[in-house]
């Protein structure tokens, strides 16, 4: 299964991280990462209808708009924006078709509470 995890980490931590990976002898990570610098960007981003758009493309392909909006039964102008929020934050991409393409089969969400 091909999985991202969706991540709240400090821009210094992903800093380290991508420089111990390039430093790294083997098989690169099993999972992909997309960093948050917060848990309320995350969630500012990651509304409840993107999730939902996240689900209706997930393993799905590249696909038009137009099928997107058709999946999730809403107003292609809606979903417009709600893509183009996804594509600004790398979360979903195009094809040179202009496809809308998210390239994973499940989504995994990472982050720590810690008390105030």
């Amino acid at each position: 299964m091909n999985t991202v995890t969706l991540e709240v980490c400090t821009l210094a931590d992903t800093l380290r991280d991508a420089g111990l990976a390039m430093q790294a002898d083997g098989p690169p990570a099993a999972t992909a990462r997309i960093s948050f610098a917060s848990p309320e960007l995350l969630w500012r981003v990651l509304t409840a209808k993107r999730w939902e758009l996240l689900r209706a493309l997930a393993g799905a392909g590249p696909v038009t708009l137009r099928e997107v909006a058709r999946r999730v039964r809403r107003d292609v102008k809606a979903v417009h924006a709600d893509i183009h929020a996804l594509l600004d934050a790398g979360i979903v991409d195009r094809d040179d078709s202009g496809k809308i393409v998210f390239a994973y089969d499940s989504v995994h969400v990472d982050f720590l509470l810690n008390a105030a």
